[in-house]
């Protein structure tokens, strides 16, 4: 890994945490805009970048809302790295529209499913509107901006580059 790999990691690990700081009413205060620099750096820098920063997001997103759950946000940010992954396989693909599809309809209704078990279904039930909402939301704002932030982004990220 290089310096300027290392940098704009950093740099979408940053925003992930402006974005940590703006939260969507739920039950647990976790739910933020932490998700969007994640499928930046997916589109950006690959599929194992927006990983990374999607896992950290929401580690920082839970950090700021105090832990609400403890120790299964860790489970969570496992969860989102895997979508993250996911949602920058089918952006390569250039499957834009199911890529954002399929990160929505699993953010919001099968990462939170061990929560059924782990709680009870009325969490889990009570999970699924904030969850849909904010998924939506870091989703459109990311099949929205990425390809206007790439014109901005000249250098347009050799995808050789930044393989892990």
């Amino acid at each position: 890994m290089n310096i300027r790999k290392i940098s704009l990691l950093a740099l979408m690990i940053a925003l992930s945490a402006v974005g940590a700081s703006i939260k969507i009413p739920a039950v647990v205060n976790s739910v933020a805009l932490d998700a969007f620099p994640a499928l930046l750096a997916a589109a950006f820098l690959g599929k194992g970048f927006g990983a990374i920063t999607g896992g950290l997001g929401h580690l920082l997103s839970a950090m700021i809302g105090g832990f609400p759950l403890g120790a299964l946000h860790f489970v969570i940010a496992v969860e989102m790295a895997m979508l993250v992954w996911v949602f920058g396989i089918f952006y390569e693909k250039n499957k834009k529209i199911l890529a954002g599809l399929v990160f929505v309809v699993s953010n919001a209704f099968v990462a939170p499913s061990p929560f059924i078990f782990i709680m009870n279904l009325g969490f889990y039930t009570a999970m699924i509107p904030s969850l849909l909402i904010g998924s939506a939301m870091n989703t459109v704002l990311a099949i929205i901006l990425i390809p206007r932030l790439s014109y901005l982004v000249q250098f347009r990220v050799k995808k050789k580059d930044f393989d892990l």
